[in-house]
């Protein structure tokens, strides 16, 4: 296999202008696809420009209004331009949903078919995402490339900050996460996607917005610690965008990755999960307690 490549489109939305948004992403995609991209990924909610929702109910209605479902035109256009490019686009919107909707991101391939669609578990409570019904469950798609199939898992934004988000997906067999994003970026965060990486094994890729909606910051870390047992330890790092906007191209060797996972000692092979009873118990006790909060 040569290299799988993931286009991260930073970019500042126009709004909620959908019409807007449509033609900047369908641009970046044909950018990506001209740098040679095997995969686009795009920010958080990138129909509405993540932007927030009014604290009134009126304003809530209209906000929610704006969800968006697979026969719409907004993702078809997107279908057809994965199809047309050859290249698949992990894209995300205001998913229409029963009662609330949801923020969503789908992976569409390279024949312009959805192949899943996964919607944020981690849902920010505490903010705009009160208005949003969670996901509920983690998934992994096979995603055919020219280069071969790959392994693909998807978490947005806060699922970042819990490591049983990543941990699920690796479970389930993926080789890369794909994370849309929608705040600013600091050192502490952009080191939770270093330690993702690290602990599942597995490559991570995030998008965010350019300034000055966000601090930009989209990065990639590869998981291949040490290019042989008891070797030098090596910088992970693939790429990390500045503020500004651009397409930033990710490259990750599947082949590599795929012989580091078959002979080092993360991820799967000596965890202990009898012991781990407590991660699912609903219970929160004091000083965790949060009215908002969802289970």
């Amino acid at each position: 296999m040569s290299l799988i490549q993931v286009a991260l489109l930073q970019m500042a939305a126009g709004g909620s202008d959908q019409d807007a948004n449509e033609a900047k992403g369908a641009e970046y995609c044909r950018r990506a696809s001209d740098m040679g991209a095997d995969i686009a990924l795009f920010p958080e909610m990138w129909n509405i420009g993540h932007t927030p929702c009014p604290p009134d109910e009126e304003g809530r209605n209209r906000w929610q209004a704006q969800a968006i479902g697979p026969d719409d035109g907004f993702i078809a256009h997107f279908k057809e331009l994965a199809k047309e490019l050859r290249m698949a686009i992990a894209l995300t919107y205001l998913e229409r949903w029963d009662g609330a909707p949801r923020n969503s991101v789908s992976i569409i391939d390279r024949h312009g078919e959805i192949l899943m669609t996964y919607a944020k578990v981690h849902t920010c409570d505490f903010s705009m995402e009160a208005a949003c019904t969670p996901g509920d469950d983690f998934c992994v798609c096979t995603l055919d490339t020219d280069k071969g199939d790959v392994k693909i898992g998807a978490m947005i934004c806060f699922d970042r900050e819990f490591p049983e988000s990543a941990r699920v997906l690796m479970l389930k067999g993926a080789e890369l996460i794909l994370a849309p994003n929608a705040c600013t970026l600091d050192d502490g965060r952009i080191g939770q996607f270093r330690a993702r990486a690290f602990e599942n094994m597995t490559g991570v890729a995030m998008a965010n917005y350019a300034a000055p909606q966000h601090n930009g910051r989209s990065i990639a870390f590869d998981a291949v610690s040490f290019d042989e047992i008891d070797g030098e330890a090596r910088d992970t790092l693939i790429i990390e965008a500045g503020e500004g906007e651009g397409v930033y191209l990710a490259a990750f060797d599947l082949d590599k990755l795929r012989a580091y996972r078959e002979r080092e000692s993360w991820g799967n092979a000596f965890r202990k999960p009898r012991s781990y009873g407590i991660l699912s118990s609903p219970d929160v006790e004091p000083p965790f307690v949060r009215k908002s909060a969802r289970r």
